[in-house]
């Protein structure tokens, strides 16, 4: 008897009992992608697809074929801004939530060196 269980399935399972889970998935892997971050933002989103919407149903929405859509949200995929609106909108409408972006002001380098010295 195996005493781990895959990551996947504890996915799957988290966001199917805590729709709060899913939306900080998606918000996450939003952030991510607007931070630079883009390949972990992609298999982020890809496991938040595998326990939601599915890549089939996706396929369908989406207009584009399933492996593509595996492709896109692989460690070295490269989807494009439309496929990821895409994408982005069916979890989206899948969770019943909205998407907001909010830019911060980051503090400088010197400042943060001056703040540590106090």
């Amino acid at each position: 008897m195996a005493l781990t269980r895959d990551f996947k399935d504890t996915i799957v399972e988290r966001v199917n009992r805590d729709a709060q889970f899913a939306q900080a998935l998606l918000d996450e892997a939003a952030t991510l992608f607007l931070n630079n971050e883009t390949e972990t933002a992609r298999l982020i989103l890809r496991d938040l697809v595998n326990a939601t919407i599915g890549f089939e149903e996706l396929a369908q929405k989406t207009e584009k074929p399933s492996k593509s859509l595996h492709r896109m949200l692989s460690q070295k995929g490269n989807p494009s801004m439309d496929n990821l609106a895409a994408i982005f909108g069916a979890v989206r409408t899948r969770l019943n939530v909205g998407i907001e972006a909010h830019s911060v002001k980051l503090r400088s380098k010197q400042k943060i060196a001056l703040v540590s010295a106090n």
